[in-house]
């Protein structure tokens, strides 16, 4: 196939032909003094993609560097393909959440299977045997055809590739808002378990030795796939776009078990999934985190199509790739270890002690840039902040109390809300019992995968709820790590650490760009508060669609350990005759609440809920000690819907139960505030007294029956809400379903 002419270095900047690639001509400037020259096309391409948003986050490192990253439990933070803290007798767990937002708003199903293919191989390129995988989703309202088609297909892409590859899908979340319109938000998280001998790292070291290509043969798909993801979407850009990437989750499989038995081998030197970016981001990080440089003959690179260019082998991101550096020598053993899962190991280079990246193709030198220019040197950004008028106007407003007439159908419209709804739809496509360690699977608080051959348990979660960040970006922020840990709380976990997936409008947008930094200033105190460092993550800005960002997104992904299994604690009641605790007071919030944006159309406003960080560390600390002393049966936090869809969601799935109670206050505000820091425990009768003792802000609040009606009384008012908890349920599991089953 005969191949283009590629533009010459002075077409290049006369034509300017960089800005096609998504540079600046002040970046491509900066690049040519970097360089002592012009960059030839090859060059050219490498640099675009590597000082990419996507890439590069020159935009987003001011903010990054406010997280705190250090712990005694961390052994990796941020810089690897994933963060790994300790967990005892020499075990260690490696996890990260990726976004892969832009490909899933094109093909949903791909975008989201190859977000999964991709984290999995962040994690196993660490040494890390992957144990269980999460997600996090937005959507705009499923009354409309295209939301409804991109929900279904990225789920199914989710399933298709988790299943498929044989790695168990335990927990995520899922939120429906218009701002997500046809531009949803797929991140992607995956855990992994390993002892400590077996950390690695993607470095390429050791002057002459062997630079290996493993794992699927490289294409044309996904060519400025990190250009495409730090740019706006529109309608344009959907028709230029390359083809997304397909993946194939049995090539992942044989690849992850080769990655898994090379590392124990010591010819290993350093090994780094091909991910954005592809050959170029691998080689040239490799190369610099490592202080040494890297040669290949990109003659030598698998191909499936024919005719490709070095351009296009570069910047591919064909799926199920790595790049590994091996001692010199020991080549053939790599080779015979892969072929025995059926994948090829090609020598395609090595290392260098220039500090270079080199590339060669057809007898000819194509491409010749320092490894650090590419991977160290691409600008840092730092954007003008501005604080919105909408915020000024929001904070100004009184917290006032929605009118609602009838409080049972409010109720239940609230639990047909499909932010509220049951997720059953989504989770019942996923096998979450895959590898058989799954203890406590979707649906609950957090879910639980045990540690085979110990006690101990790892809690996990995602969260974050992007309105009251909308409102409030640095309380929305702490709110959404504290969220996170009241999950892992309740489910009987310590919260060890977090990963987050950063996911914003334009940064060149000075009020977006004070929504990140304001976000990561709340994230930050809230790690703090609650000692759970930032161990790795993933920035996705541009994430708009024509002109039209979405709520600023930080995802928060959360590990915590259960130390003894016994420990493991879901939401649901579990017998008639056991009391039922508020731990926390209750106060007029309804910013960004579930009730305000169904009452108001979808809009929101006001100030979000506030959050008290020392109150919310002290709570979760005391219910945790009382989780441990086997005081609590059942354990739920307050959060989207208030009290009243906390408490009817903990009658859900348990065949008879029912639960009367008494409230205080205000009903409206008393069922449905979004008031934080709160959580509904149901405790024996015969454990009341040590419970109370234990949690000083606990009040007991009446009883679980076995009458299966929710009944909610007012010492004022009488009763408020009775209604047959199959109602409820039902409402609440066909919600979704029922919007995927109509006509638009």
């Amino acid at each position: 196939m005969p191949t283009k002419l590629e533009p010459t270095a002075e077409q290049i900047r006369d034509e300017k032909i960089y800005a096609q690639m998504g540079m600046t001509g002040e970046e491509f400037e900066l690049a040519v003094k970097l360089l002592g020259r012009l960059p030839n096309y090859t060059e050219t391409g490498l640099l675009s993609s590597m000082w990419s948003e996507h890439c590069s986050y020159k935009s987003s490192k001011p903010v990054l560097r406010k997280f705190p990253t250090t712990g005694p439990q961390v052994l990796m933070g941020p810089g690897e393909g994933a963060g790994i803290v300790d967990i005892g007798d020499n075990q260690a767990i490696a996890f990260k959440m990726e976004s892969h937002n832009s490909p899933s708003a094109v093909e949903p199903y791909e975008g989201a299977a190859t977000g999964v293919g991709g984290v999995l191989r962040d994690v196993f390129s660490m040494g890390a045997q992957p144990i269980a995988a999460v997600n996090s989703l937005r959507f705009g309202e499923l009354d409309s055809e295209l939301n409804r088609w991109l929900f279904e297909e990225a789920v199914a892409g989710i399933a298709g590739y988790g299943n498929t590859i044989g790695i168990p899908t335990v927990a995520g979340e899922v939120q429906f808002d218009p701002c997500y319109d046809g531009k949803p938000l797929v991140n992607a998280m995956a855990i992994g378990l390993l002892n400590h001998e077996d950390i690695q790292r993607g470095v390429a070291a050791g002057v002459g030795n062997t630079v290996m290509y493993v794992g699927a043969k490289t294409g044309r798909d996904g060519i400025h796939g990190a250009i495409s993801s730090s740019v706006e979407l529109s309608e344009e850009a959907e028709q230029e776009r390359a083809p997304v990437q397909a993946g194939d989750p049995f090539t992942e499989k044989l690849l992850m078990d080769a990655c898994l038995e090379l590392v124990k081998s010591d010819a290993l030197v350093g090994i780094q999934d091909m991910g954005a970016a592809g050959l170029t981001s691998s080689s040239a990080e490799m190369a610099s985190k490592a202080g040494f440089g890297l040669e290949m003959n990109l003659d030598l690179i698998p191909q499936r199509e024919p005719g490709m260019t070095a351009y296009e082998m570069m910047l591919s991101e064909s799926q199920e790739r790595m790049l590994i550096v091996v001692k010199k020598g020991r080549e053939g053993e790599i080779v015979d270890l892969f072929a025995r899962y059926g994948l090829e190991a090609v020598e395609v280079g090595r290392v260098t002690e220039d500090k270079m990246l080199r590339l060669f193709h057809k007898g000819e030198m194509v491409a010749e840039v320092p490894a650090d220019v590419l991977a160290e040197d691409a600008p840092v950004y730092h954007k003008p902040s501005l604080e919105p008028e909408y915020f000024r106007k929001f904070q100004q407003m009184a917290c006032e109390e929605p009118a609602v007439d009838d409080l049972t159908e409010t109720l239940t419209a609230l639990l047909k809300q499909p932010t509220i709804a049951s997720k059953e739809w989504v989770y019942s496509q996923f096998d979450h019992q895959a590898r058989t360690n799954t203890v406590v699977a979707p649906g609950s608080d957090a879910a639980i995968v045990r540690v085979r051959g110990t006690e101990k348990g790892l809690a996990i979660t995602s969260d974050c709820n992007s309105r009251y960040i909308y409102l409030d970006p640095e309380t929305g922020g702490k709110i959404a790590v504290a969220e996170a840990a009241r999950n892992i709380v309740c489910s009987g976990g310590k919260p060890l650490a977090i990963t987050d997936c950063l996911n914003f409008g334009s940064p060149d947008n000075p009020e977006i760009f004070w929504q990140l930094e304001k976000s990561a200033d709340g994230i930050s105190a809230a790690c703090l508060a609650l000692e759970a460092p930032v161990i790795s993550g993933n920035v996705s800005l541009y994430n708009e669609r024509a002109g039209r960002p979405v709520y600023p997104t930080p995802t928060i992904g959360m590990v915590g350990i259960v130390e003894n299994l016994a420990h493991a604690t879901t939401q649901e009641a579990k017998a008639a005759g056991d009391f039922v605790y508020l731990i926390g007071g209750t106060k007029t919030e309804f910013g960004g609440s579930e009730l305000q944006k169904m009452l108001n159309g979808g809009e929101i406003s006001g100030k979000s809920p506030a959050i008290d960080l020392g109150v919310e560390a002290a709570r979760q600390k005391a219910l945790l000690e009382a989780i441990r002393d086997g005081l609590v049966r059942s354990a739920h936090d307050l959060a989207e819907g208030g009290f009243a869809v906390a408490l009817a969601e903990k009658l859900f799935g348990t065949d008879g139960l029912g639960a009367d109670v008494e409230i205080t206050g205000s009903p409206v505000t008393a069922l449905f505030s979004e008031t934080q820091s709160r959580f509904l425990v149901t405790v024996k009768p015969e454990n009341a007294e040590r419970f109370e003792a234990k949690v000083k802000d606990a009040r007991k609040i009446g009883t679980i029956t076995d009458d299966a009606r929710l009944v909610i009384k007012s010492a004022d008012a009488g009763t408020l809400i009775e209604e047959e908890v199959h109602r409820l349920e039902t409402a609440w599991k066909g919600a979704i379903p029922c919007l995927l089953n109509s006509a638009e």
